[in-house]
């Protein structure tokens, strides 16, 4: 296989939630999908199923999002078309509430990585839209991605979550995917934000702005309804970067 053309696995992941990690794992599937033409798959791990919610066509819930990982069951069967063209879901449901617990009894430290790897004929790109905090699901998450994407609120509490999962990273001794941390909901107006852009210069930023409150009312990615808003240019410069960074591997 190619080298442009190999699996790769981006986790959208924070220790904090109400971060826009939902918007970021949506916006760049879609922008895998549409603008880079990968077969893509978003894995949407979260038991608050924000991003199934918003791009799946099965409106019933199956209850079965934990099954792949505890039971002989093909992951294909949970795979479902999203209303992007191109672009798979595995939809999240309540049964990932109990994640952490089944990954203790498991005890199989790279369950999703392998089952990731078994997909690697049908797809390039894999998005996981990661429940927030450091755990269980967190760990198997962090073993599994080539590249992990943190959003980033230009404020203090959260730039203290972003420092606390990069000490964790560095605990782990190395062996974890590099991070590529993200600004999000940024409003220039707000000096603690300007503020916060100037002293982490090179990081993404992406605005706060009203097209991205319009996607849970249309039910669509940026780029499906407003391509040419500030958001979604910028989400599209963020992806072409993280090729960038996948192609430099």
């Amino acid at each position: 296989m190619a080298k442009d053309t190999q699996l790769a696995t981006i986790a959208v992941y924070s220790l904090k939630g109400g971060v826009g990690k939902t918007t970021f794992a949506i916006n760049l599937s879609w922008a895998s999908a549409s603008i880079s033409k990968r077969r893509t798959l978003l894995w949407d791990l979260d038991p608050q199923a924000a991003s199934s919610w918003l791009l799946s066509t099965d409106s019933q819930s199956r209850d079965a999002a934990q099954a792949i990982f505890s039971k002989d069951v093909d992951i294909r069967r949970l795979i479902q078309p999203s209303t992007v063209p191109g672009l798979d879901l595995i939809a999240a449901d309540t049964s990932l509430r109990g994640l952490d617990h089944l990954f203790r009894e498991l005890d199989k430290k790279k369950r999703l990585a392998k089952l990731i790897e078994s997909l690697g004929k049908d797809y390039e790109r894999i998005i996981l839209d990661c429940p927030p905090g450091l755990t269980e699901t967190s760990e198997q998450v962090l073993r599994a991605a080539d590249l992990i994407v943190i959003p980033v609120i230009p404020s203090p509490l959260s730039q203290r979550a972003m420092g606390e999962v990069a000490r964790y990273l560095m605990q782990r001794g190395g062996t974890h995917a590099p991070i590529l941390p993200v600004y999000s909901m940024v409003d220039r107006r707000r000096s603690l934000h300007r503020s916060a852009l100037e002293g982490q210069p090179d990081w993404p930023a992406i605005p706060m702005a009203s097209a991205i409150e319009q996607m849970t009312v249309r039910r669509k990615p940026l780029g499906a309804f407003a391509a040419t808003s500030p958001p979604a240019k910028q989400f599209a410069s963020l992806w072409a970067r993280i090729e960038r960074r996948l192609a430099a591997r």
